[in-house]
């Protein structure tokens, strides 16, 4: 069985959320992924990474860490953060809902990374950070 891994860390920065997606995407294309399967990965990402920067770490600075897992066929990515962490994970699950109004956001970033993706675990405790584990199972060809 094909298994394979990766790990990066970056600032939490908005302009590396393209970069995040970039990266994920090259590394998923070892599976021969379709371009649909593709982009799914990569608006996910793009969600989980966004929630990281503006949640996770508001408007400071922190790292954020990027861990994609290939076993067989099934890709799993994890996005971590170490900023203020979700006080309500079932809460802030729900369509709809953000914690940054102000921002005119649609708080749909969990309900997209779940609809583009096999499955979704939300990990978080306030004052420590949230981790976010995604995984999507791509068909043979």
């Amino acid at each position: 069985m094909f298994q394979n891994e990766m790990k990066l860390e970056f600032p939490s920065k908005s302009q590396n959320e393209a970069f995040a997606r970039v990266v994920v995407a090259a590394f998923a294309s070892q599976l021969d992924p379709t371009i649909e399967e593709l982009s799914d990965v990569k608006t996910a990402v793009s969600e989980a990474v966004t929630n990281a920067i503006i949640h996770g770490y508001e408007n400071t600075q922190g790292t954020v860490v990027l861990k994609c897992k290939i076993d067989g066929r099934k890709l799993t990515v994890e996005v971590i953060d170490y900023g203020k962490g979700i006080e309500d994970v079932e809460l802030a699950r729900q369509p709809l809902y953000t914690s940054r109004p102000e921002l005119e956001r649609s708080g749909m970033g969990f309900t997209v990374m779940e609809t583009f993706m096999d499955s979704l675990e939300v990990e978080s405790e306030p004052g420590k950070g949230t981790r976010v584990i995604m995984t999507k199972e791509f068909k043979q060809l």
